[in-house]
């Protein structure tokens, strides 16, 4: 190998590895879709599995690992994008923690704690309204495509 060669090779090598661990954060629509109906979420406070997928579509692209830091310090995570301030103890901020769970545990890939405190936040808190983007992109519009083609 001359030391191009070897760059090059290093690099895809580096590359690849970091796609795949990109990859790894990311559950598919139908994955959610089974996981979200084992754990009793069809019909939750009346919201249907389909809008759980678009509620974690617009908020994260079903990326369990997403964090999103804003200017006040606190931090949504995970693929419901729950935040900091009210629902998860980051240890950096100030937070009411009522989900008693760690930030950390939200970008779980194993979800239990995210959709724990995920069904907290929509009993306790006025339902799906709490998050901006679902009343946006998915309140009150036809959501049943959502799970098409998964097999629950």
């Amino acid at each position: 190998f001359s030391p191009p060669r070897m760059t090059r090779a290093l690099f895809i090598s580096l590359f690849s590895c970091l796609v795949a661990i990109n990859q790894a954060s990311l559950i598919s629509r139908c994955d959610l879709a089974k996981l979200l109906h084992q754990e009793d979420l069809d019909g939750f406070e009346g919201y249907s599995v389909s809008d759980w997928l678009c509620l974690a579509f617009v908020e994260s692209h079903f990326n369990m690992s997403k964090v999103n830091e804003y200017a006040d310090g606190s931090s949504d995570y995970g693929i419901f994008q729950i935040n900091s301030h009210y629902w998860c103890n980051d240890y950096q901020s100030h937070s009411e923690n009522t989900c008693h769970v760690a930030c950390q545990e939200l970008l779980s890939p194993n979800l239990l704690a995210t959709i724990h405190c995920a069904k907290k936040i929509v009993s306790r808190a006025g339902g799906m309204k709490n998050w901006a983007e679902w009343s946006i992109h998915c309140a009150g519009r036809p959501l049943s495509y959502w799970v098409t083609g998964c097999h629950m």
